[in-house]
């Protein structure tokens, strides 16, 4: 049974830029990739840790106003930087983690995503980068 929940109202900082009010989801998982480490004699497949090999993904609206969206993002194509996604809009905390890639790697960013009636959404992948998570207020 679950004994906290939280309100998903993350904050997405890229670039030192907050763009919070412009994203609807964000998914970042941290992956250490499996190196098969079986031995001759082994009955069974073994594995160890190697590099890690992170991903952020995020849905955010598509703004072309001064210091939104496509401002913030369209230099960084092809650059390494560093994003931060919190759990809340809260300040870091043990609770409130600050999720943080640094060196991670904008390789595409889809420029228009536009549908008649809709408001217009471009899906994000950022990869790479050093994982680690701040506690500290």
């Amino acid at each position: 049974m679950a004994t906290s929940t939280i309100l998903s109202n993350p904050k997405v900082v890229i670039a030192t830029v907050d763009l919070s009010d412009q994203c609807t989801a964000a998914t970042l998982t941290r992956t250490i990739e499996a190196l098969e480490d079986t031995a001759f004699g082994s009955t069974a497949r073994t594995y160890t840790g190697g590099l890690e090999n992170n991903e952020l993904t995020v849905t955010m609206y598509m703004s072309y106003a001064a210091t939104e969206t496509y401002a913030t993002l369209s230099t960084l194509v092809g650059t390494k930087m560093i994003v931060i996604v919190n759990p809340t809009s809260a300040a870091d905390s043990a609770t409130n983690p600050g999720f943080t890639l640094t060196n991670t790697y904008l390789e595409a960013l889809p420029v228009i995503n536009a549908s008649l009636g809709e408001l217009q959404t471009v899906d994000l992948t950022f990869t790479g980068g050093t994982y680690s998570a701040d506690v500290t207020p």
